[in-house]
């Protein structure tokens, strides 16, 4: 017989069988030593702790800009900011609430401003160099804030946020997304935005 042939007449089906055989055999038979245990539970532990960390929610946080009101420290959502602007020139409007400032310029675009102290009833602190406006939208909606100062910009896990006391501001709690750790009050924007009495109704008769 040649070998060719050798080669065609081998039953490769019960070669297959036979390796399988001997490999339960020596699986069955295996003992590991206390060495080799440690090594296997550690691989399991980390295997475990890697599809932990797969299987864990991520945890959602805030971006917030930290500004000054009246001595108080307040934040607003970033995805609410266009930009923060300096406070240079401003036009009053006649015909508003006391609360409205008035009208700027930001690159060719006219925007209203109102000074949220006076619309939460906070104590004056008079107009300084270090007075920002921060302009705040939101879908067909766009206004600019006065802020006192800019305190700068911080991120805080969803988690960590404390159900918003109006005692603790004197802001009506309406108003208010929460409270930080740190005291610093979370306002939101989009009840600002659409209340009643930021949207000016009153014409100036010509």
């Amino acid at each position: 017989m040649s070998i060719k042939e050798s080669k065609n007449n081998i039953q490769w089906e019960e070669v297959y069988k036979q390796l399988e055989k001997t490999q339960n055999s020596i699986e069955k038979n295996f003992i590991p030593t206390i060495e080799e245990k440690k090594k296997i539970l550690k691989a399991r532990a980390k295997a475990i702790a890697q599809e932990s960390k797969l299987t864990q929610q991520p945890i959602e946080h805030l971006q917030l800009m930290e500004f000054i009101l009246a001595y108080e420290k307040y934040c607003i959502e970033l995805n609410f900011i266009s930009e923060v602007y300096p406070l240079k020139e401003i036009t009053p409007l006649p015909c508003t609430p006391n609360f409205v400032l008035g009208i700027i310029n930001v690159r060719g675009k006219i925007c209203s401003v109102i000074d949220i102290k006076k619309f939460f009833n906070l104590p004056e602190k008079g107009l300084t160099d270090l007075n920002k406006v921060i302009i705040v939208h939101s879908e067909d909606m766009e206004l600019g804030i006065l802020a006192d100062a800019i305190v700068g910009v911080q991120t805080i896990a969803l988690k960590d946020i404390q159900p918003p006391l109006s005692t603790l501001t004197g802001v009506h709690a309406e108003y208010l997304k929460g409270i930080t750790k740190e005291r610093s009050v979370i306002l939101d924007i989009k009840k600002i935005l659409f209340d009643e009495k930021i949207i000016v109704q009153e014409q100036i008769e010509s």
